[in-house]
């Protein structure tokens, strides 16, 4: 992990009200990170982000806490790559009021941090981004399945009124018509719900025109 990208405002490189230390002497993170070998570019918006993104290990967000989880979504959507916020006086001063528990971030880079200190702070930033990306993607599909679930239960009340069956019977013939298909069960039970509610709606306004 040599490459690095470090996104910044200029907010961050100008004197913020609390801050202690005069702008000119803070060490910025493209200055420390070069200085321990790693390749550094540098971008202030999204258009530069995306065109340096492709060639970078890892993204360096010298930003506020309340800017991160908007640039931490965009990054996102152009690469999976582990995300680190440049805590130093500046940014910590303008984050004071925006401290949030579930940030988007992998771990934490600080201006006094030595060369071993970075680098290991970056490893295990990578171990946390691919623990978050595979927690992610289990959020996802869990989801996706209570989804699922939902129109099968509402396509079984369906045919069992319609039908006069059990919800054992109606989940039987949902399987066997998503087999003669050759559809998933989710997606019979989808149409069926469908076609329902538009036979509901269609009765329901024939009713009010008498």
């Amino acid at each position: 992990m040599r490459s690095l990208l470090v996104i910044c405002s200029h907010a961050t490189e100008s004197e913020p009200e609390r801050k202690s230390v005069p702008a000119s002497k803070m060490p910025l993170p493209e200055t420390v990170l070069h200085s321990y070998g790693y390749s550094v570019a540098k971008a202030y918006n999204e258009a530069q982000a995306k065109s340096y993104i492709r060639d970078s290990d890892a993204t360096v967000l010298h930003l506020p806490i309340s800017d991160i989880r908007s640039w931490g979504t965009a990054l996102q959507k152009w690469k999976l790559i582990p995300l680190l916020w440049w805590c130093s006086d500046s940014t910590a001063a303008l984050s004071v009021d925006a401290c949030e528990d579930d940030m988007m971030i992998d771990g934490i880079l600080t201006p006094s941090m030595k060369a071993q200190e970075v680098h290991w702070a970056l490893h295990f930033g990578a171990k946390q981004c691919f623990e978050r990306e595979q927690w992610q993607n289990e959020r996802k599909q869990l989801l996706s399945r209570i989804e699922e679930r939902k129109w099968i239960d509402m396509a079984k009340g369906i045919l069992c009124e319609i039908k006069q069956i059990t919800e054992s019977e109606a989940y039987d013939l949902l399987r066997k018509q998503a087999m003669n298909e050759r559809k998933r069960i989710v997606d019979v039970a989808t149409s069926i719900v469908n076609v329902y509610q538009l036979l509901q709606e269609q009765k329901q306004k024939g009713a009010k025109k008498r």
